[in-house]
């Protein structure tokens, strides 16, 4: 078995698919080293009862200019390009109008302040009204997009996020884990549930170690999250310490998705949405009956995906289930069915969600995208200047570090 390669790529998640689709296209030898036993990383679509439900990222963001969305046109695949429902709180419930529009108005009250804290102490929690009435409403928006308290949140990098993205917002009928994961290149050579243990920067090749063996490559990009660069399984060289620095300040936030099956009628809507408590910081948002499926779709974001983690599954279904029995009715109890869920802040090789700033730190992005010595290079969702956070971002990054390399290796 070859161990030798002018690249190695590790991480099979949309950083690392992205470069290994721009590697495919030139004469260099490349391998990918994958931790888990399955392609995809945080992009995930699993096949449950004849249905593709995805546990991590599901949406084609800010569609028109989507890298991803591309390709699945390309390879004409099935999208929804209909509009989301969410801040629609299906028939009011729990959620009168004039609440809604007072919600909304703190909310943009808060994103207008954003911008002043940003130019001072860029601590999105000092944007928030004092005693404010929806200051919880604001702090469980932001959790779902951002995954981090707001107390540890960046503004400024919060408002790149924001001004970047646009209101298009796709699915894939397959699942997006589906997608990034089938668009792995067959050139490229692939080793799956071979975590990578340590680097060692020789004179003339990195050297990477595995429980398979040892690996030789001229260059390395890395596409792990920065949980795992940070954290104490990967043993790096003292060369690469500014790199976890930069990792540690993009702390990844906590999300985490359920699916409850729909069982028998109920009174659920296809393509309508709720959000549980919008008063309380603990809640859940629903998505019910996507793309017509017969689920109800759970996404805890923030404090309440603590659920997941420190409470654990079960636990967390019988939170969505008691959030939408208030809704709708203590009998729908008996229409809703466990049906998958996802883990990611006890995932060995994530341990997160998404990467959000710590104040003061949005420039740290920036510092994590650099090559070391033209030798290992990095890529994934957190090296994106404002398109973290999403599958588009992290596969254009691994195209971004695989232009790196093909300059470099030139």
């Amino acid at each position: 078995m070859n161990t030798d390669f002018d690249v190695v790529i590790v991480g099979g998640g949309a950083a690392g698919i992205g470069a290994a689709r721009r590697l495919a296209g030139t004469e260099l030898s490349v391998l990918l080293l994958e931790a888990q036993s399955r392609l995809g990383g945080r992009a995930w679509t699993q096949e449950i009862a004849g249905l593709n439900l995805d546990l991590g990222c599901g949406w084609l963001h800010s569609a028109e200019k989507n890298s991803l969305a591309a390709i699945a046109k390309e390879a004409g695949l099935r999208l929804d390009q209909g509009r989301a429902a969410w801040g629609t709180q299906f028939r009011d419930l729990g959620f009168p109008p004039q609440d809604q529009a007072a919600a909304h108005q703190a909310f943009d009250r808060w994103m207008h302040k954003l911008v002043e804290v940003a130019g001072n102490t860029d601590r999105a929690s000092d944007a928030l009204e004092l005693r404010g009435a929806w200051n919880a409403y604001i702090q469980t928006i932001v959790g779902f997009i951002s995954g981090g308290p707001l107390e540890q949140l960046s503004a400024s990098d919060y408002l790149a996020y924001d001004q970047a993205s646009t209101e298009s917002n796709w699915r894939s009928f397959n699942g997006l884990g589906a997608l990034i994961a089938g668009g792995f290149p067959e050139r490229i050579a692939l080793r799956l549930a071979t975590p990578l243990e340590s680097l060692e920067l020789g004179v003339d090749a990195v050297s990477l170690d595995t429980p398979m063996g040892k690996v030789r490559a001229r260059a390395v990009i890395l596409g792990v999250s920065t949980a795992v660069l940070a954290g104490d399984a990967l043993k790096l060289p003292i060369e690469l310490e500014p790199w976890r620095d930069a990792a540690r300040l993009l702390p990844l936030g906590r999300n985490e998705k359920l699916f409850l099956e729909i069982v028998g009628s109920a009174p659920f809507e296809r393509e309508t949405q709720v959000l549980g408590n919008p008063r309380d910081v603990r809640t859940g948002s629903y998505d019910i009956r996507p793309l017509d499926l017969p689920v109800v779709e759970c996404f805890l974001g923030g404090h309440s995906a603590g659920i997941v983690e420190v409470e654990g599954v079960a636990a967390a279904f019988a939170f969505a289930q008691e959030q939408l029995a208030a809704l709708f009715g203590s009998d729908i109890r008996g229409k809703l069915r466990p049906l998958a869920a996802s883990n990611w802040g006890r995932s060995k090789y994530v341990g997160g969600a998404y990467s959000y700033a710590l104040p003061g730190q949005f420039r740290a992005r920036q510092s994590l995208a650099r090559p070391f010595e033209d030798r290992v290079f990095f890529s994934g969702e957190a090296t994106s200047r404002d398109e973290f956070s999403t599958a588009h971002g992290a596969f254009d990054s691994g195209v971004r570090a695989a232009e790196e390399v093909i300059r470099a290796l030139a």
